[in-house]
């Protein structure tokens, strides 16, 4: 019998995974939580996508629940899970897509067996990134699992292996990332976000789609919650937000211990995609634009057009990732995975 989800916000993260999860009868969706209370406009934005198109098969809105040919999903409207009877709908998992701080405490309270959020969170029982620490999951003691950001799901198989093989000393990363909902089209006044600790964010509040706007960073925070040998201590990182609507990428340079080459470089990537278990990482030679890596599955896609070894030590990597399809795809895989455990 399949466990019963409840999706908590339905942004683009939150679309994204239910797209995801129609095309997978292993996932059910039997309600989303959603501050819009207008259900029509619900049907309507699931339906129609400026950047991934249309459902084939549409939904339609019903006076407390959406519905198309072989799915009907109820519809709530609480600004607090602790008011939603998770017990009466019998959902034994729930997706937070909201982005919403949580307190994890009263998380861990209420009936639902797994919570997972799609944003870091130090508080969580557990952060996870599939294909770098899934192993450490323990239902007995992970409810609330966080399941990292975009950036950090792309960053951390790329990191680790060649960590593992060659020992990182220093590096820089700088993210691009495509513009995001909270920012606006033309200039404004600064950008306040709790979810986000944005006290007065001066640059997001210029036009997202006449500049290039730069940014701090908290993707390798976000990876140290994953993954420990991650930190500050050793790597530097800035971020640009770029007027596209989908696919980051991250320029990473990494000095590395042990020596290499170009060419041993990539075949130690090569080797990897062909034996991994998990649609991680793949390795791009074509021409290709950002464009072209929208609704790519793999966490990461190294561009080996610019990958570069210098004084046998110096490593230039290119990754390319949708940071909303790409993202929402490993949530689901990690779900996936945790239910199998």
């Amino acid at each position: 019998m399949r466990n019963k989800i409840l999706l908590n916000g339905l942004g683009r993260i939150g679309r994204a995974i239910l797209r995801i999860a129609l095309r997978d009868r292993s996932l059910n969706i039997v309600a989303i939580n959603e501050l819009n209370t207008n259900i029509e406009n619900i049907a309507y934005c699931l339906n129609y996508d400026s950047t991934y198109g249309r459902l084939k098969d549409k939904f339609k809105a019903y006076q407390n629940h959406i519905k198309n040919s072989d799915t009907k999903i109820e519809i709530l409207n609480y600004s607090n899970l602790k008011e939603i009877d998770f017990k009466s709908l019998g959902v034994d998992i729930v997706i937070d897509a909201s982005g919403s701080k949580n307190d994890i405490s009263e998380l861990k309270k209420l009936y639902p067996k797994l919570f997972f959020l799609t944003h870091p969170n130090k508080n969580a029982d557990i952060n996870m990134v599939l294909g770098i620490n899934e192993r450490q999951f323990d239902l007995k003691k992970h409810k609330v699992i966080s399941t990292s950001s975009c950036n950090a799901t792309a960053l951390l198989p790329v990191f680790k292996l060649i960590d593992d093989n060659y020992k990182i000393v220093s590096a820089d990363i700088t993210t691009i990332h495509p513009l995001l909902n909270h920012q606006k089209t033309l200039d404004y006044q600064c950008i306040k976000s709790k979810n986000r600790d944005i006290e007065c964010n001066f640059e997001f509040g210029r036009s997202s789609t006449q500049n290039i706007i730069p940014s701090k960073t908290t993707t390798v925070e976000a990876a140290n919650l994953v993954h420990p040998a991650i930190d500050n201590s050793f790597i530097s990182s800035s971020s640009f937000r770029v007027p596209t609507s989908v696919v980051g990428s991250i320029n990473m340079v990494l000095n590395i211990k042990k020596n290499t080459t170009k060419e041993k470089l990539i075949n130690l990537f090569l080797d990897y995609e062909k034996n991994q278990t998990s649609d991680l990482i793949k390795n791009n030679f074509e021409p290709l634009v950002s464009e072209d890596f929208k609704r790519v599955e793999f966490a990461s896609i190294i561009d080996h057009r610019f990958s570069e070894v210098k004084n046998s030590t110096m490593v230039k990597l290119i990754v390319w990732y949708d940071n909303e399809w790409g993202y929402s795809f490993r949530v689901v895989e990690l779900i996936k995975k945790v239910n199998k455990i």
